[in-house]
């Protein structure tokens, strides 16, 4: 008696009634079933009507499909969906000027300009960067009050021109001590000792530091207030994933990530939001994915460079896993895999379906007289 092999779609088959669950496929689960058949010396086929008897089934004989052995292993297998993804800067911020006069010095696209460092100049006077998500839009000096003037002193004890103790870094006051450790920030970048910032001094900035992207601004042209005069990123490594809008559900923010970098080399990193608003382009309709690395340096420093990325969108632990090649389809319902024993005799365990790891071609299994390290027969490589 010998033993073949034919695929058939999922749909014709199912779980054996009153076998437990139905298959798990995490997010992103296939399964490729063969249908096991009994062959006969005059080669008349009929259906296995008791392929879990007691009766162990002999060994394949000579002139059968080519089969290899694997293992039913244990420990834990993930679920994942894998996606093309951008690895790049995280942000997409606009500098607006309000200054007005002739642009005299821009930085390169490229460039990363740090908080309290001049970020361009006009007339020859630096335009200072700030870290604030409030946008600029007055005149700020002595006895004003709100929350520019709270992040103009957040500003100035992070750059170390005020100790907490005198400068309370959550105060929307501008008061003597503001006064004194703005004098010393326009006496370090080159600015007259106001005490005072006046608009077009400063630009505020929601990133402490920044990449610049885009260079809209000319050199020894005019610039007016209002006028966008860079595009910057900050300088934090993300990864974006345009997924399609129907697999929203299947991802969501805390799930592991491995990135498959330009060069060959794989590393971690967490789904840090998952987009609700949808983009059409075409035929599809795509949600954005943002991706951090946990491993940053690990990223190098190119900018929109395709990567791809495979997303754990669950994960089990201590279970028991067969390659998903090994599984035999049964025509009378349900699934089962051939084992080999010790002393070469071949028989088949009937198992219930769990986790599909796509990535490392496994399935989770469980049935009766499953353990770890047995011989299963899978198609030769």
């Amino acid at each position: 008696m010998s033993t073949t092999r034919t695929p058939v779609e999922d749909t014709d088959v199912g779980p054996p009634s009153g076998k437990g669950r139905n298959p798990r496929r995490g997010r992103a689960g296939r399964v490729s079933a063969v249908v096991v058949a009994v062959v006969v010396a005059a080669g008349v086929g009929v259906v296995v009507t008791d392929p879990f008897g007691s009766r162990a089934m002999p060994a394949p004989v000579a002139g059968t499909p080519s089969t290899g052995l694997a293992q039913v292993t244990k420990g834990t297998l993930s679920a994942r969906t894998l996606e093309n993804g951008k690895l790049g800067y995280a942000g997409d911020h606009q500098v607006v000027n309000k200054a007005d006069g002739t642009v005299t010095r821009l930085p390169a696209v490229g460039q990363v300009a740090g908080q309290g460092k001049a970020l361009y100049r006009v007339d020859g006077k630096p335009v200072i960067l700030l870290y604030g998500a409030v946008p600029v839009y007055r005149d700020l000096s002595w006895g004003m009050e709100g929350a520019d003037v709270r992040q103009l002193n957040a500003a100035l004890v992070a750059l170390g021109y005020a100790a907490k103790d005198d400068l309370d870094p959550d105060s929307a006051y501008f008061g003597r001590q503001t006064y004194y450790a703005l004098e010393k920030l326009q006496d370090e970048v080159g600015l007259e000792e106001t005490g005072e910032l006046t608009l077009g001094q400063a630009v505020f900035v929601p990133a402490r530091t920044i990449r610049i992207t885009k260079v809209t601004a000319v050199r020894g042209a005019s610039v007016a207030p209002g006028m966008v005069v860079v595009h910057a990123s900050s300088t934090r490594r993300q990864v974006t994933v345009a997924l399609s809008a129907n697999q929203q559900s299947q991802v969501a923010a805390g799930d592991k990530v491995t990135i498959s970098l330009p060069n060959g080399r794989t590393t971690p990193g967490v789904v840090s939001s998952v987009g609700k608003v949808a983009t059409k382009v075409d035929n599809s309709t795509t949600i954005d994915v943002q991706i951090t690395p946990s491993k940053p340096k690990e990223t190098g420093k190119l900018d929109q460079a395709p990567v791809q990325v495979s997303i754990v969108s669950e994960t089990v632990k201590n279970v028991l896993s067969a390659p998903v090649n090994a599984l035999l389809a049964l025509a009378g319902g349900g699934y089962a895999v051939e084992v080999v024993e010790a002393g070469g005799a071949h028989r088949l365990i009937p198992v219930r379906l769990g986790l599909f790891d796509d990535s490392a071609g496994k399935v989770e299994i469980a049935g009766d007289g499953l353990a770890a390290g047995q011989n299963i027969v899978v198609p030769a490589t």
